[in-house]
């Protein structure tokens, strides 16, 4: 069966075969034969492979595979017996042509496999032994590929020295039966998995003669003295004797791997391997991952082995979720490897400034040091989904982690013993707080390439901003959920916003305009929530994509949706800072301690259903995987956290507001039906008209009742918030954090835009308010004055701009303010920001994203990747050496304003619900023609592509332009990276034209503009359709050449040798052998002298816009490839 599957293979390498005979004198033979030769013998070339010696085709035969030499032994005698020949020398075989992560051919029955290896007497060493499946033991009268086969086989070899394969039983097989062959290359089997089945079992036999041991998801009883063993790699392997290090010895070893491993749970069983690890003296890497030995045994073990020797070589450790592990363990091995360190991983219980301030003590030099990672977390406990307890169930050391408690003073240091440090990553860490305060005259960062910050929430957009100005070598930034946008009400109650540590900012300090305490809030915005004691502070965070969640109301809450302490199992994932994309925030006393609060860390499945009026559709779009959705979604609430650590409620709130619910309970019930269900006007009206009464109950003490949250204005098509006419729940779109501006109704007239009148209770609050405390809620405007303002262009779209409260907001407009106070400076952020819903539980307000705006400048920053960042605006003020921005997921960003970055060529904005695509693409478009550039897009809202092809094509925009709208769903990308191949040829094409031939150039004045009002605007406009891979496409474009390009015959230089099928592409230039701009230029002559007659010029440059339209519902589709 394997000649037979083979032989197409055959014809490609005899046509290569015969083309290495002499060419010239096979065209002197068809042109003696002449044209009245027999047409049959002209057909058949001279066979000159027969021609060929023995020893010229055995040493062909060392180039080919050897599933290819098989198949050579029926074709003819000469060949069968060169093979045979080949075969007969031949020492080095490998079964998987060198593709060693492939399997070997199937169709081997034992039989078959034995009859080729007798065929190889002086075979040494067999590689790619990789049968993808094996019988245990042979059965009678059944031709099978055994276990017991494949061992006579190998026993048939008398000169056998190694074997190479993946096979479990296979190993141990030859381990028991053949113990002096040696197992090649890495072993590593293919059938790993978590939790460890069963049937994959090992036993290593002492003195084992492998190098390379890599187990994934295997049973082992223990790992004994293997002096060959170099690198020993165990990933989810349990292991099952009470003892399995108590002979561990390998003496050889240079890496040793132990991760998320099923071991015993006492720490002392784990003192033979550390012993046995410094007896390695060639070790290099150590990377031990939820390995609990015991506290403090590595210090002991360094003291007594590193005069020897040991653990000097090690150029890469890593602690990850060790739970005894110890500052002293992690800061010997740092100074006993100094002199070799590159690379080190660190835990988040040893994330803390003392290990730093202890190394720079020792006063040591790392001239070899590159890497470190703070916080380090392992993969596997980030994405796993069981709970901690299950984890614990399937033998797993029992480990929950607090962040790191590093700061900027250990961050200081960090630099001062690392100073030639490139790389820095730098996990949820949420102590951290100015960045540029890490940089003094002794750490100065000066060699740092790479930068990458997860969830270290606390870390201030300004100053970050500046540290990276003063970095001089950044070339490369990544920042995955930082820069939080605040949660929406936080403004309003005084809660220190997106700090990560939650403590309600009135206890941290009195909020002047000019206080540096850790809020990301505007501060001067916000209520000063010492004067105003019972307006109670909000404890639902929802702010990367969680669900809206409308609390329901038969429960009995505080003001704030504080519950009774419900105990649910164990957060999944244990990088437990407590909140995530998925739960509310868990804000935390601060009498209490962090470690009481990680440890009360909970998950939030779905509660019973309950009567919300809900559809089941939206009930089961509540849960939303891990960081893949941007979206806000109605569902079933989520279990809120413990009031003890919400926030501080007075008692004498929750009895006002208890008293309140049991006097109200019918009606609650009355009116949620149609609110809930509907979200109409009539049922928001009623939910409105008992929150004055339910005040009223509760002693006017201003106490804002926990209402359903569905009455709240709804988001119209454009994202834009509709106005309910006669309606005070309606909200208004637009900009800015939740800030004292929508308090602006003192003193100011009622506008006619359909609110109605404010509402009593809410009236004898702003009567009851102090003078000075109105005057701060001015902005800094004199006590009891606002500024009435001329109507903004979103008021005259029948749109108020600012947010609107039930009927408290009077429509003033006020600019936006930084946090100094005074304006913010930017002509593009004055557009309307995209209002979204409020997350709070008490009233339904529309309020706009709090604007953070990231500005880069950096001589030799290279790019930028930011994924579920809370930023709404990017600025690249000064980049001179920036090539690409990718942003994945960052729900608020809108804005992107390039003042100057004149050679990035490359945007990918993927899943940014809240994108303003005109803006971003006219900044883009808008910049010197310096360079081609691609933009990718998928957007998640649906896209007026009449409207977006009219704007790109009429704009004063110096560059050739196609729009290409995949479709493809799940997303593919072939077309997308393809197209990159070929936009450059074109533009070099036109430049050569320009430069050399003195081709006209075209331009885009405003005269050009002003001359074409109408289509094709001066362009010449096409577009292209097809299919790729099943999926349709559309090009809209006025690219020159192209068409010509395509539609060519393909010429001498074609090449179909690369694997990936473009003959569905858009256009593939190496099909056609369009391999540079000079040859496309023979192939498109009469197009260009067309050009040159007619006096049409051409742009130097070109801008691809690629729009992938697979997220436009608003729900975003999994894809790899983010």
């Amino acid at each position: 069966s394997w000649g037979v599957s083979l032989l197409p293979s055959l014809g490609e390498y005899l046509t290569a075969l015969d083309m290495m005979g002499p060419r010239r004198k096979s065209t002197k033979t068809q042109l003696a034969s002449g044209g009245a030769a027999n047409p049959y013998r002209l057909e058949e070339p001279k066979d000159y492979i027969n021609e060929l010696s023995h020893e010229v085709l055995c040493h062909i035969f060392r180039y080919l595979p050897m599933q290819d030499i098989m198949c050579m032994e029926c074709l003819s005698r000469k060949l069968r017996e060169a093979v045979t020949l080949y075969l007969r020398v031949v020492k080095v075989v490998d079964l998987c042509a060198s593709r060693w992560w492939e399997y070997m051919p199937s169709g081997f029955t034992d039989c078959s496999f034995l009859m080729l290896l007798k065929k190889m007497p002086d075979l040494e060493q067999l590689y790619g032994l990789h049968p993808r499946y094996l019988e245990r033991r042979r059965v009678r009268g059944y031709e099978a590929f055994s276990i017991p086969g494949v061992l006579e086989a190998l026993q048939a070899c008398p000169n056998l020295l190694g074997v190479e394969t993946s096979h479990l039983e296979l190993v141990e097989a030859i381990w028991n039966y053949m113990p002096q062959v040696h197992i090649l290359g890495k072993f590593r089997n293919r059938n790993g998995a978590f939790p460890i089945p069963p049937e994959n079992k090992l036993t290593i036999p002492i003195a084992a003669k492998i190098q390379t041991l890599h187990l994934v998801g295997v049973n082992v009883p223990e790992i004994p003295c293997v002096s060959m063993l170099r690198h020993l790699y165990l990933k989810w392997v349990r292991l099952t004797k009470p003892q399995p290090f108590k002979d561990f010895l390998c003496v050889s070893l240079r890496t040793f791997v132990m991760r998320n491993c099923a071991g015993p749970t006492n720490s002392l069983k784990y003192v033979p391997l550390v012993t046995g690890l410094a007896s390695a003296r060639n070790l290099e890497q150590l990377e031990l991952v939820r390995v609990p030995f015991l506290g403090g045994l590595i210090q002991h073990v360094v003291e007594d082995s590193w005069r020897s020797g040991g653990f000097r070589n090690l150029h890469t450790i890593v602690f990850g979720a060790c739970k005894n592990a110890l500052e002293v363990d992690l800061g010997y091995l740092i100074i006993t490897a100094a002199r070799r360190l590159h690379e080190v991983r660190i835990q988040p219980s040893l994330t803390k400034d003392g290990v730093f301030s202890a190394l720079k003590m020792a006063e040591l030099e790392f001239p070899q040091f590159e890497t470190l990672h703070l916080g380090y977390v392992d993969e596997f406990l980030l994405q796993c989904k069981m709970s901690h307890s299950e984890l614990v169930k399937y033998g797993l050391a029992d480990v929950i982690e607090n962040p790191g408690i590093i700061t900027d003073i250990g961050m200081k240091a960090v630099n001062e013993v690392f100073s030639s440090i490139k790389y820095l990553v730098i996990y949820n860490c949420p102590h951290l707080h100015n960045p540029h305060k890490w940089i003094t005259d002794h750490s100065r960062w000066s060699r740092l390439v790479d930068l990458t910050l997860v969830r270290c929430h606390a870390i201030k957009l300004e100053s970050f901003s500046q540290f990276i100005e003063l970095l001089p070598s950044l070339e490369f930034i990544s920042l995955d959920q930082m820069f939080r946008e605040p949660p929406k009400g936080c403004a309003r109650v005084g809660l220190s916003a997106g700090t990560g540590i939650g403590v309600s900012s009135a206890l941290v300090s009195n909020q002047n305009s000019n206080n540096d305490n850790d809020n990301n809030n505007n501060n001067n915005h916000q209520n000063n929530n010492n004067d105003v004691p019972n307006i109670p502070p909000h404890n639902n965070d929802n702010e990367e994509g969680a669900a809206v969640v409308p609390q329901p109301r038969h429960r009995a809450e505080g003001p704030s949706g504080v519950q009774c302490v419900v105990k649910k199992p164990p957060v999944v994932i244990f990088d437990s800072d407590s909140e995530d994309e998925e739960g509310p925030v868990r804000t935390q006393a601060p009498g209490q301690p962090q470690q009481q609060q990680q440890q009360q860390l909970t998950t939030y499945p779905p509660e019973p259903p309950q009567p919300t009026g809900k559809t089941t559709a939206e009930e089961a779009a509540t849960h939303i995987s891990k960081g893949k959705t941007p979206l806000r979604r109605r569902g079933p609430p989520l279990q809120e956290p413990s009031c003890e650590k919400g926030c501080q409620v007075t008692s004498e709130q929750i009895k006002a507001d208890m008293k309140a619910a049991t006097e109200v309970p019918d009606k609650d019930k009355s009116s949620k039906e149609p609110a809930a269900g509907t979200g109409a006007a009539g049922g928001a009206e009623d939910s409105a008209n008992q929150e004055e009464q339910s005040r009223a109950r509760a002693g006017d003490e201003g106490t804002v009742r926990t209402r359903c949250t569905c009455s709240r204005a709804r988001l119209g098509p454009e994202g834009r918030t509709r106005s309910v006419p006669n309606h005070p729940a309606s909200g208004g779109a637009g900009g800015g954090d939740r800030t004292p501006e929508r308090r602006q109704d003192l003193g100011e007239g009622a506008s006619a835009e359909g609110l109605e009148a404010r509402d009593p209770a809410e009236e004898s609050l702003a009567r009851g308010m102090p003078e000075g405390h109105r005057g701060e809620r001015m902005l800094g405007q004199s006590s009891g004055e606002a500024s009435v303002e001329p109507q903004p262009r979103g008021l005259r779209d029948g749109f108020p701009r600012r947010p609107v409260t039930r009927a408290r907001s009077r429509l003033s407009s006020v600019p936006l303010v930084s946090e100094s106070g005074k304006p913010v400076k930017n002509e593009f952020l004055i557009e309307k920001r995209t209002a979204d819903k409020s997350t709070s539980t008490s009233d339904p307000v529309t309020e706009d994203d709090h604007v953070q705006v990231l500005t880069l400048k950096s001589k030799n920053l290279v790019g930028i990747t930011l994924t579920n960042c809370g930023i709404t605006d990017l600025v690249l003020k000064d980049c001179p050496k920036m090539m690409f921005v990718h942003a994945t997921r960052c729900r608020v960003l809108k804005h992107l304003k390039v003042e100057s970055a004149p050679i990035v060529n490359r945007f990918d904005y993927a899943q940014c619900k809240k994108l303003d695509m005109e803006q971003v693409l006219d900044q883009i478009l808008r910049m010197p023609p310096e360079r081609n550039r691609i933009i990718y897009m998928r957007p998640m809202q649906q896209i007026d592509s009449l409207a977006l092809e009219r704007k790109l094509f009429r704009g004063p925009y110096p560059y050739h332009i196609a729009i290409i709208h995949e479709f493809s769903n799940p997303p593919n990308v072939r077309n997308k990276v393809r197209v990159r191949s070929w936009m450059d040829t074109i533009a070099n094409i036109s430049q050569e034209l320009i430069k050399y031939e003195f081709f006209p150039e075209a331009t885009r004045t405003e005269e050009d503009i002003k001359k074409y009002p109408s289509y094709p605007w001066g362009r010449d406009i096409y577009t292209l359709e097809g299919l790729v891979d099943e999926a349709p496409y559309s090009m809209i474009t006025d690219f020159p050449w192209l068409r010509t390009l395509r539609t060519a015959d393909p010429n001498s230089y074609a090449r179909y040798d690369f694997e990936d099928d473009e003959s569905t592409t858009i256009y593939a230039p190496r099909r056609k052998g369009q391999l540079s701009a000079d040859i496309c230029m023979e192939t498109i002559g009469e197009e260009i002298s067309e050009r040159r007659q007619t006096r049409r010029g051409v742009f130097q440059r070109v801008v691809v816009v690629f729009i992938h339209y697979c997220d436009v519902r608003g729900e975003p589709v999994d894809d790899d490839y983010i």
